[in-house]
């Protein structure tokens, strides 16, 4: 159940970061961010409305700091979405968004079976792989066109993300998930101003980020929902191979072309699902 729960989370992932990613170059970065931030935040409420919990001030607590990770995580990616190629930044940003909860999953006492740290050590080259750029263009111009350094970026913020959910116990029930999206809003102004951007929508177009901020929303539900099921590091893994739904994604509707080593990233990455899903 937690791989199947963390597969559903990747796919509405992937498809988040696609639609943000379009939207983002059609109009502008900070307000499609803002919006999904927004939008986000609404479902959130709805969820939370839907079932009953008891959270205490350390969950809230969680759940705010999840939130300062997923908007300035936001922040990062959308802007990297906009410039660079999607097939690059978000496997990038999946990079620290499974290696942080890991870390803080092992920390807690979490032991996977052999089987599960397989599967965790083939995702890891997986994901590095997807994000790989030919290696025809000059460095330097691989660094700026693509991304690279938003995605790290984003790929901290969704690593504090996910490890500050992971310790929130089902009896909360969804009241911290609302607290993460407000603070999530928050988050993006702040980064917003700080690179002299205007959160603010102005055009029709802008009001696609409401789409992909619900996306992310019913992303991270199912996110907590499985480490309700299992371990964190198990979920944070399949969970972060949510770039190879937006690889997909990119080279079927826009086009981009999948090289070699992206897709030995892509193998590798299911590979790890069917070592997981036996741990």
């Amino acid at each position: 159940m937690t791989v199947v729960l963390s597969l559903v989370a990747a796919a509405l992932y992937g498809l988040s970061d696609f639609v943000g990613g379009v939207a983002s170059r059609r109009t502008s970065v900070w307000p499609v961010g803002f919006l999904a931030c927004v939008g986000g935040t609404l479902g959130a409420v709805v969820i939370a409305l839907t079932e009953h919990g008891d959270p205490t001030r350390a969950d809230l607590t969680f759940g705010l700091l999840a939130g300062l990770g997923s908007g300035t995580g936001t922040a990062f990616l959308y802007r990297g979405l906009a410039a660079g190629r999607m097939g690059v930044v978000a496997p990038v940003s999946a990079v620290g968004a499974v290696v942080i909860p890991l870390f803080f999953g092992v920390l807690s006492g979490e032991r996977p079976e052999v089987i599960g740290w397989v599967g965790i050590v083939v995702a890891l080259p997986g994901i590095w792989f997807v994000s790989r750029e030919e290696t025809e263009a000059p460095a330097a111009h691989r660094d700026t066109d693509s991304g690279l350094l938003d995605g790290i970026l984003a790929g901290v913020g969704f690593g504090v993300l996910f490890a500050a959910l992971g310790q929130v116990p089902d009896t909360a029930g969804y009241w911290p998930l609302v607290a993460a999206q407000s603070a999530s809003v928050a988050a993006l102004v702040v980064a917003a101003i700080a690179f002299g951007g205007n959160p603010l929508p102005r055009v029709r177009g802008d009001y696609w980020g409401l789409v992909p901020g619900i996306l992310a929303t019913l992303a991270v539900l199912f996110f907590v929902l499985a480490t309700h099921h299992g371990l964190l590091s198990i979920a944070a893994v399949i969970t972060s191979l949510y770039p190879a739904f937006t690889v997909v994604l990119a080279v079927g509707l826009l086009r981009e072309r999948i090289h070699r080593t992206q897709g030995l990233g892509l193998a590798l990455c299911a590979a790890s699902v069917v070592f997981v899903s036996f741990a």
